[in-house]
């Protein structure tokens, strides 16, 4: 990932941003449109943004990620063949720079907890001690998988992407996806046998995750 330092993106506000369709949105920002660098970032940061965090467990890399991310868009987006497809456009951006940064930088961090809550409310369970000593386990399993397999299995597991989805902003088959999320279920079970921490957490219901 490129380590210069970089303005801040435009503050610029779009004349009518909630009227704005991504095509719409995807045209102005290929011309160069002031307020569609700044409308691109409302409307997608946030996906971008937890996303990243998720899969590389850390606040201040994903933000340093969601920079790269919007950056490369809007530096692409004339290349864009298909302006409705904007939305699949910036996952697919935020998927090679995670990519990246996964397999160059070989981030080797436990899940942050900094923001309990939030990650309270993506499993649904109350953090005491031993769930998160659980759950940092867990995500050190995470940092085995390749970068490919790791963020399949977060687009399937966190984010809630179908198969198809995934394919397509991975650009993958539907078949490899599903072997991949095949392959990194039976990986991290087997780990996860070997960890005594997760008979605990297979009673939680944290199973699941695998």
């Amino acid at each position: 990932m490129a380590s210069h330092v970089r303005a801040p993106l435009s503050l610029v506000s779009s004349p009518n941003r909630r009227e704005t369709s991504d095509a719409e949105l995807a045209l102005a920002l290929g011309a160069g449109e002031p307020w569609a660098v700044s409308e691109v970032w409302r409307r997608f940061a946030p996906m971008v943004l937890v996303m990243a965090e998720r899969t590389l467990g850390s606040r201040a890399d994903a933000e340093d990620i969601g920079q790269e991310v919007f950056y490369r868009v809007c530096a692409l987006a004339a290349s864009l063949r298909d302006p409705k497809s904007l939305r699949s456009f910036v996952y697919s951006v935020a998927i090679r720079v995670l990519k990246t940064a996964l397999r160059y930088r070989r981030l080797r961090r436990w899940l942050s907890f900094h923001r309990p809550e939030a990650l309270a409310d993506l499993r649904h369970f109350t953090l005491d001690i031993e769930a998160r000593d659980s759950l940092m386990k867990f995500y050190a399993l995470l940092d085995r998988l390749s970068a490919r397999d790791r963020l399949v299995f977060v687009l399937r597991r966190v984010e809630s992407m179908t198969v198809d989805e995934i394919a397509k902003v991975m650009e993958l088959s539907e078949s490899t996806v599903k072997r991949s999320l095949l392959k990194t279920s039976e990986r991290l079970s087997k780990w996860a046998r070997q960890e005594p921490l997760f008979a605990d957490l297979e009673e939680r219901g944290l199973g699941r995750l695998t």
